[in-house]
C-alpha cells in the first residue's frame, strides 16, 4: 500500500517529510521571505535507517544544486535517481504550500465592517442630528472612561474623523515619559471601529511598501512610539504628504531574469503617534496637530481617584464600554462628503507663529472637520458647475475651531519647547512666592525634583534665549541666575487671543455680505441657494 506523502510542521524549526521509505528533515526550517529562493539544509534518511544519512544544504530553485543533490544522495542511500527526483520535486511543492500558509497566517486579520441594525441605525443618526453635538460627545468620550484631557481628547477623536476625508489631519501626542501619551491615544482609538484602524508597535523600514494597494486607505494608523519607528519616518511623511508612496524593487522572474516591479500604496491615511521628544520629529511634528499631556497635579489627582474607584469595583465598566460601541456606531454612518469654508479668506494667524504656511493648513482642515462631523446638520449642495457635493462651514465651526486650538496654536508661537516652558513657569510662581528675581541651580533642582541634566537643560535653553542671565558666580561655587523676562507669555497668550477676537468679530461683519448665506437667530446659517439642495441623512 502506497503511503501518501506528508509534512509535519509541528516544529518550525525541523520540518519532517515523509515520502514512502525517505524521510527528509529540513534542518532550522525555511525562510518566509524571498520567493525567489528556497533555501533548506536537508537530511535524508532512507528506510529509517539513521546511521546512515545524507545531509546537503541548497536551493531547491537551483537545478544545478537539485541535479547534485540527486546524484549524490541516491549514491550515499543507493537510491534510484528517478525516485530521489520525485521525493524532491514533492517536497519542493510541500515547502511552497506550506510558506504561503504560513504568510498568510502572518497576515493580521481585517476586521469586518460591522452592519448596524436598524435599532442602531437609528440611535446613532439620532445622535448626529440633535443640537450641541459637540458637547455632547465631550461628554461622551468622558464617559467612555478617559480621566480628564477633556479638550485634548476631543481634538483626537475630531483628528481620527478626518480618516474619512480625502485630507485627513495627523496627531502627535506629546509628554514626559509617564503622562499618559500612549494611554490617551488608546483610549480614543478605541472610539473609532476596528475596520478602520490599524495598530503598530514596530515597523521594518520597507514594511509600509508591502501593504496592498488600498490595505490603508482612509485607515487610521496607530504608532505606539514614535521611537521606535526611525524605519519608517520617510515613507510616513510621504504618506501624510502625498497621499500615496510607491518603491522600485528588482525581482527575478520564473526563468531567473531581472525585472524591475513598482510597489504602490494609497493613501489618504491619518496618521496618530506618541513621543517625548518633538525636536527630534519636527518634520513629522510640522505635518501633525501636536498634543501636550496635561501633567499637573489636578490630573495627577483625577488619575489617581479613578485608580482607586476601579479597585474598589466603583467603576461601571459595561456603561462605559456601551458608550464606546455607541461612538463607534456614530463613526460608521458618517459618509465621505465634501465640505467648503466660506469664511476661509477672512483666516490670519498671529505673526509670532512658526512655519505659518503649514499651520494654516491645519487650522482650515480642522475647521472644515468640525463641519463634516456635522454634516447631518447641514445642507447638502450640490455644484451646479461641477456637480460637486458639499456641506458650508459656519462661524460657530470656525469659533470651536479656535477655541480647541488656542492653546496648540499658543505653543506654534513659543519659542520655547513645552517642557522648557513649564519649567519656566513654574520658576516664576516659585521666585514671586519667595519674592525674589535670583536663583542658584541647586536650590530649584530638588524643589521641582529634576535630574541634574534635564535642569542644566533647561538652563541653558533659557539663558541662550535670553529669558535669564547669569548674575555672578562661577563654575565651581556655582552660578545666580536672574530671571529677564517675567510677563512673556502673558502677553504672547493676549496676543493670540486679541488676534483670534478680532479675526471672529470680521468675519461676523462681513457675514451677511456673502451671496447665499445668512445668519440665523439661533446661530445657524440657512442655504438659500437655487442650486440642487438635499440632505445628507437622503444618502443613506
Amino acid at each position: 500500500m502506497n503511503v501518501v506523502p506528508k509534512l509535519i510542521t509541528d516544529n518550525p524549526e525541523l520540518l519532517l517529510y515523509m515520502d514512502g521509505k525517505l524521510h527528509t528533515t529540513v534542518l532550522g526550517g525555511i525562510k518566509l521571505t524571498g520567493f525567489d529562493r528556497l533555501k533548506v539544509t536537508l537530511k535524508i534518511v532512507s528506510g529509517g535507517n539513521t546511521n546512515k544519512a545524507f545531509r546537503h544544504n541548497l536551493d531547491l530553485y537551483n537545478s544545478v544544486h537539485t541535479e547534485q543533490l540527486i546524484e549524490k544522495a541516491g549514491d550515499a542511500l543507493d537510491v534510484a535517481a528517478a525516485e530521489l527526483a520525485g521525493v524532491i520535486s514533492r517536497l519542493t511543492a510541500a515547502l511552497e504550500d506550506y510558506r504561503t500558509e504560513r504568510l498568510e497566517a502572518m497576515k493580521p486579520k481585517q476586521a469586518e465592517k460591522k452592519q448596524l441594525t436598524e435599532a442602531e441605525r437609528k440611535i446613532a443618526l439620532q445622535y448626529l442630528k440633535a443640537p450641541g453635538l459637540l458637547g455632547r460627545t465631550r461628554q461622551a468620550i468622558s464617559a467612555s472612561g478617559i480621566v480628564g484631557e477633556e479638550v485634548n481628547s476631543l481634538i483626537a477623536y475630531l483628528i481620527y474623523t478626518s480618516r474619512k476625508r480625502n485630507t485627513p489631519l495627523h496627531l502627535m501626542c506629546l509628554g514626559p515619559s509617564g503622562t499618559g501619551k500612549t494611554w490617551l491615544q488608546e483610549r480614543v482609538s478605541e472610539l473609532i471601529p476596528e475596520e478602520d484602524k490599524l495598530e503598530i508597535t514596530m515597523l521594518s523600514m520597507n514594511a509600509f511598501y508591502y501593504f496592498g494597494k488600498d490595505e490603508l486607505k482612509n485607515k487610521l494608523l496607530l504608532i505606539e512610539d514614535m521611537d521606535g519607528a526611525d524605519n519608517v519616518l520617510y515613507p510616513l511623511r510621504e504618506l501624510q504628504s502625498k497621499r500615496r508612496i510607491s518603491k522600485t524593487v528588482t525581482l527575478k522572474d520564473s526563468k531567473g531574469n531581472l525585472k524591475t516591479v513598482t510597489l504602490n500604496v494609497e493613501g489618504p491615511v491619518c496618521v496618530s503617534g506618541c513621543t517625548t521628544r518633538e525636536q527630534l520629529y519636527e518634520d513629522n511634528a510640522n505635518r501633525c496637530i501636536l498634543l501636550y499631556t496635561d501633567d499637573s497635579p489636578e490630573q495627577d489627582k483625577k488619575i489617581m481617584d479613578y485608580q482607586r474607584r476601579q479597585s474598589a469595583g466603583l467603576l461601571d465598566h459595561q456603561a462605559e464600554r456601551n458608550v464606546r460601541e455607541q461612538l463607534k456606531n456614530v463613526q460608521r454612518l458618517l459618509q465621505p462628503v465634501s465640505v467648503k469654508n466660506p469664511f476661509a479668506t477672512y483666516l490670519q494667524l498671529p505673526e509670532a507663529i512658526f512655519k505659518p504656511r503649514r499651520t494654516m493648513l491645519l487650522l482650515l482642515l480642522f475647521t472644515e472637520t468640525i463641519t463634516f462631523y456635522h454634516q447631518y446638520q447641514r445642507e447638502l449642495q450640490t455644484d451646479t458647475t461641477t456637480g460637486e457635493q458639499y456641506v458650508e462651514t459656519t462661524i460657530e465651526d470656525i469659533e470651536v475651531a479656535f477655541s480647541l486650538l488656542e492653546t496648540t496654536l499658543l505653543k506654534k508661537s513659543d519659542e520655547l519647547n513645552d517642557a522648557c516652558r513649564s519649567f519656566f513657569e513654574k520658576l516664576k510662581a516659585w521666585l514671586r512666592q519667595n519674592d525674589s528675581e535670583t536663583f542658584y541651580s541647586k536650590e530649584v533642582r530638588p524643589v521641582f525634583r529634576l535630574s541634574p541634566s534635564s535642569l542644566a537643560r533647561y538652563l541653558y535653553e533659557l539663558e541662550r534665549m535670553g529669558y535669564i542671565k547669569i548674575a555672578r558666580g562661577s563654575r565651581y561655587k556655582g552660578f545666580e541666575y536672574k530671571v529677564q523676562s517675567w510677563d512673556d507669555l502673558e502677553t504672547l497668550t493676549n496676543d493670540a487671543h486679541e488676534m483670534m477676537e478680532n479675526i471672529l468679530a470680521e468675519i461676523r461683519k462681513v457675514n451677511h455680505s456673502i451671496p447665499g448665506v445668512s445668519h440665523s437667530p439661533d446661530g445657524l446659517h440657512n442655504v438659500q441657494k437655487t442650486s440642487k439642495k438635499s440632505t445628507v441623512t437622503q444618502q443613506q
